[in-house]
């Protein structure tokens, strides 16, 4: 098996696991050869994960619960603890307890509903959705921007729009699905 890192070609040997491996930056562990597109493709999906992962310190600081409470919100929008409870299926005082928690951590407010003060909804603040946002992040945007930025920038834009066109080739439009203008079922 051949491995390309850094412009030389290296032997991939039998302990190499990619993360945290020793490897520097750019030692991607490519391999290459002949092999169907989709296996292709997943030998290149890995090499840009283990080339451009975060290599941060751990973002383990929020509890999954926590944590499961910032996504509802940021997709759901302000809801009352109760609403939440419901959607998430949980005890209405595990809710409150969360979200007193990550109102402790600035993470959360609560604020009175402008369609009727009797309820009080909880929403992120600034710093919550800044949290959420580096809780999503895999891969380390420093490192894709200079990357990116050495490529010329018609091979960044056809990449892009590559990826575009593959994640939009699995979401069947109303078309193929059968719901077309005269079927509408």
């Amino acid at each position: 098996m051949e491995v390309v890192g850094e412009g030389r070609d290296v032997a991939a040997g039998p302990g190499c696991i990619g993360i945290d491996d020793g490897s520097r930056v750019g030692e991607s562990g490519l391999v290459t050869g002949d092999t169907e597109p989709a296996g292709e493709f997943q030998q290149l999906f890995r090499a840009v994960y283990l080339t451009f992962h975060r290599r941060d310190p751990p973002r383990g600081e929020l509890a999954n619960a926590s944590l499961a409470v910032l996504e509802h919100l940021a997709l759901a929008g302000p809801l009352t603890i109760g609403e939440a409870a419901g959607h998430l299926r949980r005890a209405q005082s595990v809710v409150s307890e969360i979200v007193s928690h990550l109102e402790r951590q600035g993470l959360l407010e609560r604020e009175s509903d402008p369609a009727d003060r009797r309820r009080t909804l909880v929403w992120l603040t600034l710093a919550g959705q800044t949290t959420l946002r580096r809780q999503r992040e895999v891969l380390s945007e420093e490192l894709l921007a200079g990357a990116l930025g050495r490529m010329p920038p018609e091979q960044v834009d056809a990449l892009l729009s590559a990826l575009r066109a593959l994640v939009q080739s699995v979401t069947p439009s109303p078309a193929a699905a059968g719901h077309s203008e005269g079927n509408p079922s």
